[in-house]
């Protein structure tokens, strides 16, 4: 199993921006997928964006437009980029990774907490 670092998580007002990181153990152009996922409180863990090792890119209906999911191989960092926030973006942020050949995502970081006052 990899290790997942996140950071950058924090309190913000609605439109302003944030970066998430988010740190792997071991090569990162290894890795199939990485994705963000989040979660709020009394809600389930969602998928926000992924991106694989092809550099092929998903986000959910909710962030288009203004997150953008991106990689430094040679930091084995992946990042969100966070435009526009808003109330409903509150929730704790989760990267997590997926090898070749797994069933779902493998390696989960511990977290970071965004939140959005209004």
């Amino acid at each position: 199993q990899r290790q997942l670092v996140e950071s950058g998580g924090g309190l913000v007002q609605t439109g302003e921006s944030l970066r998430l990181s988010c740190e792997i153990s071991g090569r990162l152009y290894d890795v199939y997928v990485v994705g963000w996922f989040r979660q709020a409180p009394g809600k389930q863990r969602d998928l926000v964006a992924s991106l694989r090792r092809d550099e092929r890119t998903y986000y959910a209906d909710s962030v288009k437009g203004r997150f953008t999911i991106s990689r430094d191989l040679a930091k084995n960092t992946v990042y969100l980029q966070m435009y526009d926030l808003k109330p409903e973006d509150t929730a704790v942020y989760y990267c997590a990774s997926s090898e070749y050949g797994s069933d779902g995502y493998t390696s989960w970081g511990q977290g970071t907490q965004v939140t959005v006052s209004s």
